[in-house]
């Protein structure tokens, strides 16, 4: 018997896995390849460095794919309120692909839509079931960012780009049989019309197989701060910009030694800036084994103001079993309780003072340790999730 053929359509090679919607494309790549002929599109946004590796490592029907670099410009902006179309969507179209997807797409029992961008590759005749697959609640993450841009003109546009956007969210929503979002990115886009019976819960994972690993343990540790991210993404650059500004200094004062470094390659001029004037704080690059990073450190911070769908960073040190320390942000879409699994802080001083309470009390830090490897564990683990998404594609009836 054969397997069913399943599509799938991605706005980045999944490879490496080194951000959160990365990691989350690249396992649900893998683990689809055991239940069904999956072949893969994507434009190529960011170079064709790994494509060969990446082949290596796969066992596709096909894949196809096309080098399309548009970069995020006031011209691009303009181009895609030409074409209506939001500009993320403007920046991951490729002609070519869209003409190879209309030619193959009837030999496909499922099309997979992996990101809400990869809508525009859709064919409107096609007559399989749609799945979509969301990353975010994209349309909220601009509305909260016209409401923390820096200048009124950045407030202005963002809001408006938060409208085209939701449009074209809904619209790919409508068109899909079946959704996977995470919980709270569920909820945001059963509010702007869409059907909450298509949708599954889903999550992004961090790397669970650190459940293996000892505990750490709080006397082993240094008297240092820790964050993870891509620092050219602008929730993560106001973020960290905001607790360079309001919680750092503060804590420098409760505690002269402290250090604080922070991992993550190609990082925005703002923050290289910001870092110049302040005392102790060290940019790691790209780091590609954060144990020794995880292991000398007391406590992850992820100063997240703005963003939507569970954020990986705070669930791989979760996993970790680092106490973290974020905002209602950072905390989104996880089951998880202030102070027992993680610290969840609604302004600057509040995270001053957890931060400073984690780097001296053993017996709130072991607890945030415990609790939170614990809640991974039961609930948030690759085998779970993608198994459960397997199941639910398969309870579709496929096309005849």
């Amino acid at each position: 018997m054969r397997k069913p053929s399943l599509l799938m359509i991605t706005i980045e090679l999944p490879f490496p896995a080194s951000s959160g919607g990365r990691m989350k494309s690249w396992n649900m790549l893998k683990y689809l390849q055991s239940h069904f002929d999956v072949t893969l599109v994507t434009p190529l946004k960011y170079g064709s460095d790994y494509l060969d590796e990446f082949a290596h490592k796969t066992q596709l029907k096909g894949f196809y794919h096309d080098r399309v670099e548009i970069p995020r410009s006031a011209k691009n902006l303009a181009l895609s309120y030409l074409l209506a179309r939001p500009l993320n969507v403007l920046r991951s179209g490729s002609s070519q692909l869209k003409e190879r997807v209309e030619s193959i797409a009837a030999d496909y029992d499922y099309i997979l839509l992996d990101h809400y961008e990869s809508f525009q590759y859709l064919p409107a005749s096609y007559a399989g079931k749609v799945i979509l697959h969301t990353h975010n609640a994209t349309y909220l993450m601009w509305e909260r960012y016209a409401e923390a841009g820096d200048s009124l003109a950045i407030r202005a546009a963002s809001a408006l780009e938060a409208k085209r956007v939701k449009r074209y969210e809904l619209a790919a929503c409508q068109r899909a049989d079946l959704i996977f979002a995470s919980p709270n990115d569920i909820d945001n886009l059963v509010a702007i019309g869409a059907n909450r019976s298509k949708f599954r819960e889903t999550f992004h994972l961090g790397d669970d197989s650190q459940l293996e690993l000892p505990d750490m343990e709080f006397d082993s540790t240094q008297l240092k701060l820790f964050y993870v991210g891509t620092l050219n993404w602008e929730a993560n650059i106001d973020g960290l910009l905001w607790f360079f500004e309001r919680v750092w200094p503060a804590l420098k004062i409760k505690h002269p030694q402290l250090t604080f470094e922070i991992a993550g390659g190609k990082p925005d001029n703002r923050i290289v800036e910001a870092i110049r004037s302040l005392t102790d704080v060290k940019l790691l690059g790209f780091v590609d084994d954060l144990e020794p990073h995880f292991n000398s450190s007391r406590v992850f911070v992820s100063p997240l103001l703005f963003g939507s769908g569970i954020k990986v960073k705070v669930l791989n040190a979760m996993c970790r079993g680092i106490p973290t320390v974020t905002t209602p942000v950072g905390a989104e879409g996880l089951a998880a309780e202030d102070m027992k699994h993680l610290s969840i802080n609604h302004n600057a001083s509040d995270m001053v003072d957890s931060i400073d309470r984690l780097l001296v009390d053993k017996v709130a830090w072991t607890t945030l340790r415990d609790e939170s490897r614990a809640l991974v564990k039961s609930r948030y683990t690759w085998s779970k999730v993608l198994g459960y998404m397997v199941e639910e594609i398969s309870a579709l009836s496929p096309r005849h």
